[in-house]
């Protein structure tokens, strides 16, 4: 019963990637389930062939039922089928093109991220992303001097980080609120702390961080 209480409790939280407040990251979460119950399925099955290699053997046919239907056919279709379904979720998560995609950038280093943006220009945030919830934003991630990751579990999957590069990230949140981020990536000393906050914006207080009155 314990065990079952810490297990849940671990499905929760800031930095859950099981807990998701985006599109991006339900889909991530999504995938990791499918993945989860056709390991399950796999595993339930070795069990099953392991149990019935202690029977008594029945023939030559019995055998190559259990060997060729079960122990070949079962777990190729089921890996088939998460390839298959990994291949969809991975086309799903590309960028896309879009005339109300909101644009920033955001640059790593030892040890902070610097945020930029599209609709204010000249105005940078350090340390807290600001995005509208419920709008798509692509962000334009590089880093000024290691290798380092962007990732905010509840909203998006990680992208790295890489000196002279530009990889673009889609995040969305559905509703307003702050969501933790954090560079998965080791890059020295003082990593481990090295994290951020994306504040999601209602409409009105969206409009009021480009016009420059929040912060």
């Amino acid at each position: 019963m314990g065990s079952t209480v810490l297990t849940l409790n671990g499905c929760v939280g800031a930095l859950s990637t099981v807990d998701p407040a985006g599109p991006a990251a339900r889909t991530i979460a999504t995938l990791w389930w499918v993945m989860l119950t056709g390991a399950i399925m796999i595993f339930a099955l070795v069990v099953i062939l392991v149990a019935a290699s202690f029977r008594k053997r029945k023939g030559a046919i019995a055998d190559r039922f259990w060997v060729l239907i079960l122990g070949i056919a079962f777990p190729v279709t089921v890996l088939l089928a998460l390839l298959g379904y990994g291949l969809f979720v991975g086309e799903r998560l590309l960028q896309r093109q879009g005339a109300d995609v909101v644009r920033v950038a955001a640059e790593g280093r030892q040890w902070d991220w610097q945020f930029s943006y599209d609709d204010l220009p000249g105005q940078t945030t350090a340390g807290v992303l600001h995005i509208p919830a419920g709008q798509p934003v692509d962000v334009a991630i590089t880093s000024a001097d290691v290798v380092h990751s962007f990732w905010v579990p509840r909203l998006a999957g990680k992208m790295d980080a890489i000196p002279g590069r530009v990889n673009v990230l889609r995040i969305e949140a559905d509703t307003p609120g702050t969501f933790r981020g954090l560079s998965s990536e080791f890059s020295g000393r003082g990593y481990d702390n090295f994290t951020f906050d994306v504040v999601a914006h209602d409409a009105a207080d969206w409009t009021l961080f480009l016009q420059g009155e929040t912060e």
